[in-house]
């Protein structure tokens, strides 16, 4: 018995390690098959989101402008001198009323009332869409204009001046399970009063100059945008000046869908210009969204001549 418990325990002191062996290697091969099922095409990481999948609005598709104030400033060409609701300082009245039309056509300049300060007031379609996962693109007919909203904030503006800048672009406001109108977006009259909503594209309270809106519109989500590096310009198409200095920040809202079934597009704009504004000038613009986008018609830069000079 005593010669038989002797070779037993010869027997376990050879076993243990070829078990330990075993053990590790068990271990190292149950490793690399959770590491190769991880690496399988449906278990891989998500890639990196981009501003695409990040939107909580969907601004794409073909927009029509609906003009419901400033129409005289926007649908004609003012008068040289009319500056109504504009805050011009008096350089900025100065400048306004050394302009030219005929002088601005021979210098090949019929776009300075389609850069950036006043390309969102001009009649027309607005067309948008994705350049890449992290660019959109704003194509205008009116002047055959191009934008290009950057998400991409190290991206740094090169070459000459363009009529319509830099742009870079953010999104503001929660994400959406389905993209599409932001919830409980409203117009307010009286700017936030509580006076009630009112349909978008009504007229009356344009912005024109005035405070900003009612935050009410901003909930859901809205795209930012702020603008520098372009050539001047007109804020208007009577040679209301901005300078190139000049700092231009949107804010663009894809509201609830109206009882009717349209749907709108709310653009709010600031332009700051201490060269020719003595104080902030806001917009407030209206698209609706035109399905089919067979309307589409680009033009080329013109500006009306103004109504002759009052006797």
């Amino acid at each position: 018995m005593r010669i038989a418990g002797l070779q037993n325990c010869r027997i376990a002191e050879r076993i243990a390690p070829i078990l330990v062996v075993a053990l590790a290697l068990g271990l190292a091969i149950g490793q690399a098959r959770s590491d190769a099922a991880a690496q399988q095409p449906g278990q891989a990481p998500a890639p990196p989101r981009t501003a695409r999948t990040n939107a909580p609005i969907d601004l794409t598709g073909t927009w029509v402008s609906v003009v419901t104030e400033d129409w005289r400033h926007r649908m004609t060409t003012a008068r040289k001198g009319d500056f109504e609701s504009l805050p011009l300082n008096p350089e900025g009245r100065r400048v306004a009323n050394t302009w030219d039309l005929a002088s601005d056509n021979a210098a090949s300049l019929q776009c300075k009332a389609f850069g950036i300060g006043g390309i969102m007031r001009q009649p027309g379609r607005l067309r948008v869409s994705w350049q890449d996962d992290n660019t959109l693109k704003m194509e205008f007919d009116a002047g055959t204009q191009t934008r290009l909203l950057s998400f991409d904030r190290t991206k740094q503006p090169t070459g000459e001046k363009t009529w319509q800048g830099h742009s870079l672009a953010e999104w503001e406001g929660p994400s959406m399970g389905r993209r599409g109108a932001p919830a409980q977006a409203q117009f307010e009259i009286g700017g936030g009063s509580g006076a009630g909503p009112r349909p978008p594209g009504g007229g009356g309270e344009g912005l024109r100059g005035g405070p900003p809106p009612s935050s009410a519109i901003f909930q859901g989500g809205s795209l930012k945008v702020m603008t520098t590096y372009f050539r001047e310009g007109y804020l208007r198409k009577n040679g209301v000046p901005y300078s190139e200095n000049a700092s231009i920040t949107e804010y663009f809202h894809r509201l609830p869908t109206h009882p009717n079934g349209d749907v709108w597009l709310h653009v709010v704009t600031t332009v700051e210009d201490p060269k020719y504004l003595q104080q902030p000038f806001y917009t407030s613009t209206h698209f609706k969204l035109e399905p089919g986008g067979s309307k589409w018609n680009p033009t080329s830069c013109r500006t009306a001549p103004p109504p002759a000079p009052a006797k």
